[in-house]
């Protein structure tokens, strides 16, 4: 079933399986491209910005003087418009994904994470702790192979 929001469709989200440590590619992929749809998985790769743009400060002397006094001069860099996050919209948008991050983990998952704040800090544990070379799932895979019994 697809959600249709503002000319979008949006993939339903309520039989993803919650994430338990054992599935975590699937689950990261798929809401990988539900918060690309929502146009918000920037926040999962950017921090959260500060209100005042970044400026560099530069020395110089007076042109007129050999000896005259040191001014200093502030340069703000040259930032594009669409690279400047207004820091209202990433607070929601943080919220949104920290939200849907925690509403799609199991129990135990979620009591880990609920305390974490910044989505950008949740997927990243995630994904240091189960993203790397997949050996949670393949210690999974042969823990449970060898509880078979033998017949």
């Amino acid at each position: 079933m697809l959600i249709k929001t503002s000319n979008k469709i949006l993939p339903d989200l309520s039989k993803l399986e919650p994430l338990d440590g054992t599935n975590y590619r699937r689950w990261s992929q798929k809401l990988l491209i539900f918060f690309e749809q929502l146009e918000v998985d920037y926040v999962l790769t950017t921090d959260l910005p500060t209100s005042d743009p970044p400026t560099t400060t530069s020395t110089s002397s007076d042109p007129e003087s050999s000896t005259g006094p040191l001014t200093t001069v502030a340069v703000t860099d040259q930032v594009k418009k669409d690279q400047v996050i207004d820091p209202e919209k990433y607070a929601k948008d943080n919220k949104t994904v920290r939200g849907h991050l925690l509403n799609h983990m199991s129990d135990p998952m979620f009591d880990l994470f609920v305390v974490q704040k910044s989505a950008k800090d949740i997927w990243s544990t995630l994904e240091s702790r189960y993203g790397g070379d997949d050996a949670g799932r393949k210690k999974y895979v042969v823990g449970k192979w060898l509880q078979i019994p033998d017949d």
